[in-house]
Protein backbone atom coordinates (compact mmCIF):
# COMPACT_ATOMS: atom_id res chain seq x y z
CA UNK A 1 0.00 0.00 0.00
CA UNK A 2 1.50 3.64 -0.92
CA UNK A 3 1.16 6.09 1.49
CA UNK A 4 1.24 9.70 0.81
CA UNK A 5 4.24 10.93 1.82
CA UNK A 6 3.07 13.30 5.06
CA UNK A 7 1.34 10.51 6.11
CA UNK A 8 4.66 8.39 6.61
CA UNK A 9 6.27 11.33 8.04
CA UNK A 10 3.78 12.20 10.93
CA UNK A 11 3.95 8.27 11.38
CA UNK A 12 7.44 8.30 11.77
CA UNK A 13 7.70 10.88 14.37
CA UNK A 14 4.97 10.00 16.19
CA UNK A 15 6.43 6.40 16.20
CA UNK A 16 9.84 7.97 17.40
CA UNK A 17 8.15 10.01 20.02
CA UNK A 18 6.27 7.52 21.70
CA UNK A 19 9.27 5.27 21.67
CA UNK A 20 10.97 7.81 23.26
CA UNK A 21 8.52 8.59 26.21
CA UNK A 22 7.55 5.11 26.50
CA UNK A 23 11.39 4.25 27.20
CA UNK A 24 11.51 7.00 30.04
CA UNK A 25 8.80 5.19 31.30
CA UNK A 26 10.35 2.05 31.00
CA UNK A 27 13.52 3.25 32.92
CA UNK A 28 11.29 4.51 35.79
CA UNK A 29 9.90 0.38 35.75
CA UNK A 30 13.57 -0.81 35.26
CA UNK A 31 12.61 -2.16 31.96
CA UNK A 32 15.00 -2.36 29.22
CA UNK A 33 13.77 0.44 26.65
CA UNK A 34 14.35 -2.09 23.62
CA UNK A 35 11.69 -3.59 24.74
CA UNK A 36 9.27 -1.07 24.05
CA UNK A 37 10.58 0.08 20.68
CA UNK A 38 9.77 -3.31 19.55
CA UNK A 39 6.48 -3.65 21.01
CA UNK A 40 5.91 0.06 19.47
CA UNK A 41 6.37 -1.08 15.99
CA UNK A 42 4.42 -4.43 16.48
CA UNK A 43 1.75 -2.39 18.08
CA UNK A 44 1.41 0.13 14.95
CA UNK A 45 2.32 -2.82 12.12
CA UNK A 46 0.05 -4.25 10.07
CA UNK A 47 -1.45 -7.14 12.53
CA UNK A 48 -1.40 -4.46 15.18
CA UNK A 49 -3.86 -1.59 15.78
CA UNK A 50 -1.76 1.07 13.53
CA UNK A 51 -2.06 -1.33 10.46
CA UNK A 52 0.59 -0.18 8.50
CA UNK A 53 1.97 -2.30 6.16
CA UNK A 54 6.06 -2.74 5.81
CA UNK A 55 7.54 -5.90 4.23
CA UNK A 56 10.15 -4.11 1.81
CA UNK A 57 13.23 -6.15 2.26
CA UNK A 58 15.26 -4.36 0.02
CA UNK A 59 13.80 -0.74 2.15
CA UNK A 60 14.96 -2.79 5.11
CA UNK A 61 17.85 -3.17 4.41
CA UNK A 62 19.05 0.23 3.21
CA UNK A 63 17.83 1.76 6.46
CA UNK A 64 19.76 -0.98 8.46
CA UNK A 65 23.23 -0.69 6.40
CA UNK A 66 23.06 3.08 7.19
CA UNK A 67 22.32 2.63 10.80
CA UNK A 68 24.39 0.13 11.41
CA UNK A 69 27.50 2.18 9.51
CA UNK A 70 26.52 4.80 11.83
CA UNK A 71 25.95 2.96 15.18
CA UNK A 72 29.79 1.47 14.62
CA UNK A 73 31.01 4.62 13.97
CA UNK A 74 29.68 6.11 17.11
CA UNK A 75 31.24 3.54 19.15
CA UNK A 76 34.67 3.45 17.20
CA UNK A 77 34.11 7.39 18.54
CA UNK A 78 33.42 6.81 21.94
CA UNK A 79 36.62 4.44 22.41
CA UNK A 80 39.92 6.65 23.05
CA UNK A 81 42.91 4.86 22.72
CA UNK A 82 44.02 5.48 26.75
CA UNK A 83 41.22 3.14 27.73
CA UNK A 84 41.56 0.74 24.84
CA UNK A 85 44.95 0.06 24.70
CA UNK A 86 45.16 -1.53 28.22
CA UNK A 87 42.44 -3.74 27.11
CA UNK A 88 43.30 -4.07 23.68
CA UNK A 89 44.28 -7.91 22.85
CA UNK A 90 41.64 -8.94 25.13
CA UNK A 91 39.21 -7.24 23.62
CA UNK A 92 39.81 -8.04 20.29
CA UNK A 93 40.68 -11.49 21.41
CA UNK A 94 36.45 -11.36 22.94
CA UNK A 95 35.50 -9.76 19.23
CA UNK A 96 36.81 -12.63 16.52
CA UNK A 97 37.69 -15.17 18.57
CA UNK A 98 34.39 -15.17 20.95
CA UNK A 99 32.63 -14.28 18.07
CA UNK A 100 33.43 -16.86 15.88
CA UNK A 101 32.90 -19.29 18.63
CA UNK A 102 30.05 -18.23 20.06
CA UNK A 103 28.33 -18.47 15.83
CA UNK A 104 30.18 -22.07 15.06
CA UNK A 105 28.52 -23.78 19.03
CA UNK A 106 25.03 -21.74 17.98
CA UNK A 107 25.36 -23.35 14.19
CA UNK A 108 25.96 -27.23 15.28
CA UNK A 109 23.49 -26.56 17.58
CA UNK A 110 20.44 -25.32 15.47
CA UNK A 111 21.72 -28.06 13.00
CA UNK A 112 22.13 -30.78 15.00
CA UNK A 113 18.53 -30.28 17.11
CA UNK A 114 16.35 -28.95 14.82
CA UNK A 115 15.71 -29.24 10.88
CA UNK A 116 18.34 -26.92 9.36
CA UNK A 117 21.09 -27.54 6.83
CA UNK A 118 24.60 -26.86 8.19
CA UNK A 119 25.24 -23.47 6.58
CA UNK A 120 21.53 -22.41 7.58
CA UNK A 121 21.99 -23.24 11.32
CA UNK A 122 25.81 -21.22 11.14
CA UNK A 123 24.40 -18.38 9.33
CA UNK A 124 21.39 -18.04 12.17
CA UNK A 125 24.57 -18.21 14.32
CA UNK A 126 26.66 -15.67 12.24
CA UNK A 127 23.71 -12.97 12.99
CA UNK A 128 23.26 -13.04 16.72
CA UNK A 129 26.69 -14.05 17.06
CA UNK A 130 28.10 -10.31 18.66
CA UNK A 131 26.67 -7.86 21.45
CA UNK A 132 24.94 -4.78 21.12
CA UNK A 133 27.23 -1.41 22.80
CA UNK A 134 23.71 0.29 22.59
CA UNK A 135 21.59 -2.30 24.41
CA UNK A 136 24.05 -2.81 26.63
CA UNK A 137 25.29 0.53 27.88
CA UNK A 138 21.87 1.72 27.89
CA UNK A 139 20.51 -1.17 30.19
CA UNK A 140 23.05 -1.05 32.80
CA UNK A 141 22.38 3.30 32.37
CA UNK A 142 18.86 3.25 33.18
CA UNK A 143 19.48 0.57 35.92
CA UNK A 144 21.98 2.35 37.60
CA UNK A 145 24.67 -0.13 37.18
CA UNK A 146 28.77 1.17 37.43
CA UNK A 147 31.42 -1.29 36.84
CA UNK A 148 34.90 -1.23 37.61
CA UNK A 149 36.89 1.20 35.01
CA UNK A 150 38.77 -2.21 33.29
CA UNK A 151 35.64 -3.95 33.07
CA UNK A 152 33.80 -1.39 31.86
CA UNK A 153 36.30 -0.21 29.56
CA UNK A 154 36.28 -3.52 27.95
CA UNK A 155 32.93 -4.45 27.69
CA UNK A 156 32.73 -1.15 25.78
CA UNK A 157 35.24 -1.73 23.42
CA UNK A 158 34.31 -5.21 22.79
CA UNK A 159 30.15 -4.56 22.33
CA UNK A 160 31.50 -1.87 19.77
CA UNK A 161 34.32 -3.91 17.95
CA UNK A 162 32.77 -7.16 17.82
CA UNK A 163 30.14 -6.12 15.07
CA UNK A 164 32.56 -6.45 12.08
CA UNK A 165 33.04 -9.90 12.70
CA UNK A 166 29.57 -10.51 13.28
CA UNK A 167 28.64 -8.99 9.70
CA UNK A 168 31.81 -10.89 7.60
CA UNK A 169 30.59 -13.90 9.17
CA UNK A 170 27.06 -13.30 7.72
CA UNK A 171 28.36 -12.40 4.57
CA UNK A 172 30.41 -15.20 4.40
CA UNK A 173 27.89 -18.01 5.01
CA UNK A 174 25.10 -15.77 2.63
CA UNK A 175 27.97 -16.20 -0.11
CA UNK A 176 28.36 -20.65 0.53
CA UNK A 177 24.36 -20.99 0.51
CA UNK A 178 23.54 -18.85 -2.52
CA UNK A 179 27.08 -20.06 -4.73
CA UNK A 180 26.86 -23.89 -4.17
CA UNK A 181 29.89 -24.24 -6.17
CA UNK A 182 31.71 -21.90 -3.72
CA UNK A 183 34.00 -23.70 -1.43
CA UNK A 184 35.10 -23.11 2.80
CA UNK A 185 38.44 -21.77 1.08
CA UNK A 186 37.02 -19.15 -0.74
CA UNK A 187 35.18 -17.69 2.79
CA UNK A 188 38.24 -17.81 3.96
CA UNK A 189 39.75 -15.90 1.47
CA UNK A 190 36.52 -13.47 1.48
CA UNK A 191 37.26 -13.35 5.86
CA UNK A 192 41.03 -12.33 5.29
CA UNK A 193 40.04 -10.27 2.12
CA UNK A 194 37.65 -7.59 4.24
CA UNK A 195 39.37 -7.96 7.63
CA UNK A 196 42.52 -6.59 5.87
CA UNK A 197 41.20 -4.00 3.71
CA UNK A 198 38.62 -2.94 5.93
CA UNK A 199 41.76 -2.38 8.88
CA UNK A 200 43.58 -0.62 5.87
CA UNK A 201 41.26 2.04 4.57
CA UNK A 202 39.44 2.55 7.92
CA UNK A 203 43.09 3.89 9.33
CA UNK A 204 43.80 5.77 6.42
CA UNK A 205 40.28 6.83 6.52
CA UNK A 206 40.02 8.38 10.05
CA UNK A 207 43.63 10.35 9.61
CA UNK A 208 41.73 11.77 6.49
CA UNK A 209 38.50 12.61 8.19
CA UNK A 210 40.98 14.31 11.12
CA UNK A 211 42.50 16.07 8.91
CA UNK A 212 39.90 17.42 6.49
CA UNK A 213 37.97 18.48 9.68
CA UNK A 214 40.91 20.47 10.90
CA UNK A 215 42.20 22.10 7.54
CA UNK A 216 38.51 22.71 5.82
CA UNK A 217 37.97 25.59 7.98
CA UNK A 218 33.59 25.88 7.43
CA UNK A 219 32.32 29.01 7.71
CA UNK A 220 29.08 27.46 9.70
CA UNK A 221 30.07 25.22 12.73
CA UNK A 222 26.82 23.32 11.40
CA UNK A 223 28.72 21.64 8.57
CA UNK A 224 30.79 20.12 10.65
CA UNK A 225 28.40 17.06 11.34
CA UNK A 226 27.48 17.13 7.81
CA UNK A 227 30.67 16.74 6.50
CA UNK A 228 31.25 13.23 9.02
CA UNK A 229 28.26 12.10 8.03
CA UNK A 230 29.24 12.29 4.53
CA UNK A 231 32.43 11.02 4.95
CA UNK A 232 31.35 8.06 7.01
CA UNK A 233 28.96 7.04 4.04
CA UNK A 234 31.74 7.57 1.86
CA UNK A 235 34.24 5.41 4.12
CA UNK A 236 31.64 2.42 4.23
CA UNK A 237 31.18 2.42 0.30
CA UNK A 238 34.06 2.87 -0.53
CA UNK A 239 35.13 -0.17 1.15
CA UNK A 240 32.31 -2.19 0.41
CA UNK A 241 33.22 -1.42 -3.31
CA UNK A 242 36.90 -2.83 -3.26
CA UNK A 243 35.39 -5.80 -1.74
CA UNK A 244 36.56 -4.62 1.55
CA UNK A 245 34.29 -4.78 5.25
CA UNK A 246 32.90 -1.17 4.92
CA UNK A 247 31.60 -1.64 8.58
CA UNK A 248 35.18 -2.87 9.90
CA UNK A 249 36.49 0.59 8.15
CA UNK A 250 33.89 2.68 9.83
CA UNK A 251 34.78 1.06 13.67
CA UNK A 252 38.58 1.63 12.82
CA UNK A 253 37.77 5.46 11.31
CA UNK A 254 35.71 6.27 14.50
CA UNK A 255 38.43 4.64 16.77
CA UNK A 256 41.32 6.49 15.38
CA UNK A 257 39.16 9.72 15.15
CA UNK A 258 37.93 9.09 18.86
CA UNK A 259 42.08 9.05 19.58
CA UNK A 260 42.70 12.12 18.19
CA UNK A 261 42.19 16.07 18.40
CA UNK A 262 40.07 17.90 16.34
CA UNK A 263 37.80 20.26 15.84
CA UNK A 264 34.30 20.76 18.04
CA UNK A 265 35.36 17.19 19.13
CA UNK A 266 32.97 17.04 22.23
CA UNK A 267 30.03 18.39 19.68
CA UNK A 268 30.59 15.75 16.97
CA UNK A 269 30.84 13.04 19.56
CA UNK A 270 27.43 14.28 20.92
CA UNK A 271 26.06 14.67 17.60
CA UNK A 272 27.00 11.03 16.51
CA UNK A 273 26.34 9.57 19.96
CA UNK A 274 22.42 10.85 19.39
CA UNK A 275 22.46 9.69 15.45
CA UNK A 276 23.12 6.36 17.02
CA UNK A 277 20.62 6.11 19.44
CA UNK A 278 17.97 7.11 16.50
CA UNK A 279 19.43 4.46 14.41
CA UNK A 280 18.98 1.88 17.34
CA UNK A 281 15.84 3.06 17.52
CA UNK A 282 14.53 3.14 13.93
CA UNK A 283 16.14 -0.31 13.61
CA UNK A 284 13.45 -1.83 16.66
CA UNK A 285 10.84 -0.39 15.25
CA UNK A 286 11.61 -1.05 11.50
CA UNK A 287 11.55 -5.60 13.80
CA UNK A 288 8.66 -4.35 15.07
CA UNK A 289 6.63 -3.65 11.87
CA UNK A 290 8.35 -6.18 10.03
CA UNK A 291 7.22 -9.21 12.46
CA UNK A 292 4.10 -10.68 12.08
CA UNK A 293 2.55 -12.06 14.93
CA UNK A 294 0.77 -14.88 13.58
CA UNK A 295 3.58 -16.26 12.25
CA UNK A 296 5.89 -16.01 15.58
CA UNK A 297 3.83 -19.19 17.05
CA UNK A 298 4.98 -22.28 14.93
CA UNK A 299 8.68 -21.01 15.78
CA UNK A 300 8.38 -19.26 19.19
CA UNK A 301 9.37 -22.68 21.35
CA UNK A 302 12.62 -22.90 18.97
CA UNK A 303 13.24 -19.45 18.87
CA UNK A 304 13.62 -19.70 22.78
CA UNK A 305 15.53 -23.13 22.84
CA UNK A 306 18.34 -21.26 20.74
CA UNK A 307 18.21 -18.30 22.93
CA UNK A 308 18.85 -19.87 26.29
CA UNK A 309 21.68 -22.29 24.50
CA UNK A 310 23.71 -18.93 23.34
CA UNK A 311 22.83 -17.36 27.02
CA UNK A 312 23.93 -20.32 28.89
CA UNK A 313 26.21 -22.21 26.73
CA UNK A 314 27.63 -20.45 23.79
CA UNK A 315 28.36 -17.10 24.48
CA UNK A 316 30.54 -18.22 27.79
CA UNK A 317 31.86 -20.86 25.93
CA UNK A 318 33.32 -17.89 23.33
CA UNK A 319 33.99 -16.08 26.39
CA UNK A 320 35.96 -17.87 28.30
CA UNK A 321 37.83 -19.67 25.36
CA UNK A 322 39.40 -16.48 23.98
CA UNK A 323 40.08 -15.05 28.06
CA UNK A 324 41.76 -17.76 28.76
CA UNK A 325 45.26 -16.52 28.37
CA UNK A 326 44.37 -12.90 30.18
CA UNK A 327 44.39 -11.20 32.94
CA UNK A 328 40.69 -11.16 34.25
CA UNK A 329 39.60 -13.44 36.82
CA UNK A 330 36.85 -15.89 37.07
CA UNK A 331 34.35 -13.27 38.25
CA UNK A 332 34.91 -10.97 35.28
CA UNK A 333 34.86 -13.85 32.39
CA UNK A 334 31.16 -14.72 34.26
CA UNK A 335 29.85 -11.37 34.24
CA UNK A 336 31.11 -10.12 30.44
CA UNK A 337 29.56 -14.05 29.50
CA UNK A 338 26.37 -12.56 30.92
CA UNK A 339 26.29 -9.16 29.75
CA UNK A 340 25.63 -10.31 26.04
CA UNK A 341 22.56 -8.56 24.78
CA UNK A 342 21.76 -8.83 21.60
CA UNK A 343 20.44 -5.38 20.06
CA UNK A 344 20.24 -3.58 16.59
CA UNK A 345 22.73 -5.26 14.60
CA UNK A 346 21.21 -9.16 14.79
CA UNK A 347 18.00 -7.15 13.64
CA UNK A 348 19.45 -5.56 10.69
CA UNK A 349 21.47 -8.69 9.78
CA UNK A 350 18.62 -10.53 9.71
CA UNK A 351 17.47 -8.73 6.65
CA UNK A 352 20.53 -9.86 4.72
CA UNK A 353 19.49 -13.16 4.05
CA UNK A 354 15.90 -12.10 2.56
CA UNK A 355 17.42 -10.29 -0.18
CA UNK A 356 19.94 -12.72 -0.56
CA UNK A 357 16.95 -15.05 -1.69
CA UNK A 358 18.15 -17.97 1.08
CA UNK A 359 15.70 -20.52 1.53
CA UNK A 360 13.91 -20.17 4.85
CA UNK A 361 14.92 -16.46 5.51
CA UNK A 362 11.71 -15.46 6.95
CA UNK A 363 12.27 -17.95 9.36
CA UNK A 364 15.44 -17.30 10.46
CA UNK A 365 14.26 -13.72 10.88
CA UNK A 366 11.53 -14.68 13.28
CA UNK A 367 13.96 -16.71 15.19
CA UNK A 368 16.30 -13.56 15.41
CA UNK A 369 13.27 -11.69 16.94
CA UNK A 370 12.78 -14.65 19.54
CA UNK A 371 16.44 -14.85 20.51
CA UNK A 372 16.66 -10.59 20.65
CA UNK A 373 13.88 -10.14 22.65
CA UNK A 374 14.14 -13.20 25.19
CA UNK A 375 17.85 -11.63 25.76
CA UNK A 376 17.31 -8.49 26.29
CA UNK A 377 14.32 -9.83 29.25
CA UNK A 378 16.68 -12.43 31.07
CA UNK A 379 20.15 -10.74 30.27
CA UNK A 380 19.06 -7.35 30.39
CA UNK A 381 16.59 -6.95 33.68
CA UNK A 382 19.56 -9.22 35.59
CA UNK A 383 22.12 -7.40 35.64
CA UNK A 384 22.48 -5.06 38.07
CA UNK A 385 21.87 -8.54 40.38
CA UNK A 386 24.66 -10.30 38.51
CA UNK A 387 26.82 -7.04 39.16
CA UNK A 388 26.29 -7.28 42.35
CA UNK A 389 25.79 -10.94 43.12
CA UNK A 390 29.60 -11.40 41.81
CA UNK A 391 31.03 -8.07 43.23
CA UNK A 392 32.20 -6.38 40.12
CA UNK A 393 30.28 -3.38 40.39
CA UNK A 394 31.32 -0.25 41.39
CA UNK A 395 27.92 1.13 43.40
CA UNK A 396 29.97 3.97 45.42
CA UNK A 397 31.36 5.62 42.40
CA UNK A 398 27.94 7.61 40.97
CA UNK A 399 27.08 8.96 44.71
CA UNK A 400 30.52 9.71 45.20
CA UNK A 401 30.92 12.40 41.87
CA UNK A 402 27.00 12.98 40.82
CA UNK A 403 26.59 16.25 43.16
CA UNK A 404 29.41 17.30 43.59
CA UNK A 405 30.19 21.25 43.44
CA UNK A 406 33.70 21.60 41.49
CA UNK A 407 35.72 24.91 42.08
CA UNK A 408 39.10 25.06 40.74
CA UNK A 409 42.14 25.89 42.75
CA UNK A 410 45.48 27.00 41.65
CA UNK A 411 49.05 25.61 43.45
CA UNK A 412 52.55 25.99 43.17
CA UNK A 413 52.75 23.66 39.93
CA UNK A 414 50.49 26.18 37.80
CA UNK A 415 49.65 29.48 37.17
CA UNK A 416 47.74 32.51 34.31
CA UNK A 417 49.79 34.10 31.88
CA UNK A 418 48.52 36.53 29.38
CA UNK A 419 50.63 36.61 26.06
CA UNK A 420 50.51 38.83 23.01
CA UNK A 421 50.62 37.63 19.42
CA UNK A 422 53.15 39.49 17.21
CA UNK A 423 52.76 40.44 13.83
CA UNK A 424 55.95 38.08 13.00
CA UNK A 425 54.07 35.05 15.19
CA UNK A 426 54.41 31.47 13.72
CA UNK A 427 51.16 31.43 15.45
CA UNK A 428 49.27 33.21 13.26
CA UNK A 429 47.01 31.96 10.54
CA UNK A 430 46.73 28.59 12.72
CA UNK A 431 43.59 27.22 14.07
CA UNK A 432 44.11 26.56 18.17
CA UNK A 433 44.04 22.37 17.37
CA UNK A 434 47.21 23.21 15.31
CA UNK A 435 49.62 24.91 17.72
CA UNK A 436 50.39 21.59 18.96
CA UNK A 437 50.26 22.94 22.63
CA UNK A 438 51.57 21.07 25.76
CA UNK A 439 48.37 18.80 27.25
CA UNK A 440 48.41 21.01 30.25
CA UNK A 441 47.63 24.30 28.40
CA UNK A 442 44.63 25.91 28.39
CA UNK A 443 43.42 28.91 26.55
CA UNK A 444 40.79 30.68 28.61
CA UNK A 445 40.26 33.75 26.70
CA UNK A 446 41.39 35.87 23.38
CA UNK A 447 41.16 39.39 23.18
CA UNK A 448 40.74 40.43 20.23
CA UNK A 449 40.64 44.29 19.85
CA UNK A 450 37.26 45.37 21.87
CA UNK A 451 35.91 42.15 21.28
CA UNK A 452 36.38 38.62 24.24
CA UNK A 453 36.38 35.09 22.43
CA UNK A 454 35.78 31.72 24.00
CA UNK A 455 38.49 29.83 21.76
CA UNK A 456 37.17 26.27 20.26
CA UNK A 457 39.61 23.69 18.66
CA UNK A 458 39.06 25.92 15.20
CA UNK A 459 39.26 29.45 16.22
CA UNK A 460 42.01 31.18 14.33
CA UNK A 461 45.16 32.88 15.63
CA UNK A 462 45.55 36.78 14.51
CA UNK A 463 48.15 39.32 15.31
CA UNK A 464 47.62 41.14 17.91
CA UNK A 465 45.32 39.11 19.96
CA UNK A 466 46.02 38.65 23.63
CA UNK A 467 45.67 34.97 25.00
CA UNK A 468 44.94 34.26 28.34
CA UNK A 469 46.87 30.79 29.05
CA UNK A 470 46.11 28.20 32.20
CA UNK A 471 49.45 25.78 32.36
CA UNK A 472 51.50 24.24 34.52
CA UNK A 473 54.97 25.91 35.35
CA UNK A 474 57.41 23.75 33.28
CA UNK A 475 55.00 24.12 30.46
CA UNK A 476 55.44 27.63 30.09
CA UNK A 477 58.98 28.06 28.30
CA UNK A 478 57.50 25.02 25.95
CA UNK A 479 54.46 27.51 24.91
CA UNK A 480 56.15 30.85 24.11
CA UNK A 481 58.61 28.94 21.92
CA UNK A 482 56.22 26.78 19.86
CA UNK A 483 54.29 30.29 19.35
CA UNK A 484 57.07 32.97 19.55
CA UNK A 485 54.91 35.03 21.94
CA UNK A 486 56.25 37.44 24.34
CA UNK A 487 54.62 38.26 28.11
CA UNK A 488 52.67 41.14 27.86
Amino acid sequence: MNYPVEYILFGASLLLLLSIIASKVASKVRVPALIIFILVGIIAGSEGPGGIEFDDAWAAQLLGVIALAFIIFSGGLHSSWRQVRPVLWTGVSLSTIGVFLTAILVGLFVHYFFDFSILTALLLGAIVSSTDAAAVFSVMSSSGTQLKSSLKNLLEFESASNDPMAVILTLGFIHLITNPEASVWSMVFLLLQQMVLGIVIGFVMGKAIVFKVNKLRLDYEGLYPVLTLSLVIFTYGLTATVGGSGFLAVYIAGLIMGGSDFINKQSLTRFHDGLAWLMQITMFLILGLLVFPSQLLPVMMVGILISLFLIFVARPIGVFASLSFGKTNMKEKTFISWVGLRGAVPIILATFPLLAGVPNADILFNLVFFIVITSVIIQGTTIPLVAKWLGVDAPDTKTKTEHVEFEFSYDGNSQKIELVIPVDSLAIGKQVVELGLPSSAIIILIKRESSSIVPSGGTVIEPGDKLLFLAENNDIPKIKSIMGLQVA
